[in-house]
């Protein structure tokens, strides 16, 4: 009868591992991340930061279609480094933070292109508002970490970031670049 029980939890066992993701150990390490945003106003450039992300991570770098990634964005946490300008960004007219805490993106598809390279599709939403992004990622790796850098370019008005006022482009321009460095563990060598 024990023998029968442990080879019936076994067996249990085995096949939740067969059916649990391969790459539940993958990390992303927030200390040696960073997702910066760069607009321009009145012409010259901008430069902010997320302080506070986080992400969960499915990613084989040999077989990217069976990859998913969520990532989440504290947009409390931006920052231009600058105390006025800090006290406006949650308020309604940018990231409105009281009703919008998070950004997100949701992976819908991944392809590799070669050379450590990968276009990750999915769902971006900010401010209550998606749209389908394609974000290039480039992956390189040193020892147990690999890097996961790239430049997403959004439209801030398509999101309503800056409303009122502040969607005349000619103070604060529409484009703006998402860099993002991350930092995982975990991931398989490319």
């Amino acid at each position: 009868m024990i023998f029968k029980r442990a080879l019936a939890a076994s067996l249990a066992l085995s096949a939740i591992a067969a059916f649990s993701p391969a790459h539940a150990d993958q990390k992303l390490v927030p200390a040696q991340s960073e997702i910066v945003f760069v607009s321009k106003q009145m012409g010259v450039p901008v430069e902010g930061r997320f302080k506070k992300f986080d992400a969960q991570l499915n990613f084989d770098p040999a077989k990217p279609e069976t990859s998913k990634i969520a990532m989440t964005v504290d947009v409390a946490s931006a920052t231009l480094g600058v105390p006025e300008s800090d006290a406006e960004l949650p308020k309604a007219p940018w990231f409105n933070t009281a009703k919008f805490p998070q950004a997100t993106f949701q992976s819908t598809s991944a392809k590799g292109l070669g050379g450590g390279k990968f276009e990750i599709s999915g769902k971006l939403s900010i401010k209550g508002h998606a749209q389908d992004v394609v974000v290039p990622v480039t992956l390189t790796q040193n020892g147990a970490t690999t890097l996961a850098t790239g430049v997403l370019p959004i439209k801030r008005l398509v999101f309503k970031i800056g409303e009122g006022e502040w969607s005349d482009t000619g103070m604060v321009a529409d484009d703006v670049q998402v860099k993002f460095k991350f930092a995982l563990t975990g991931v398989n060598k490319l």
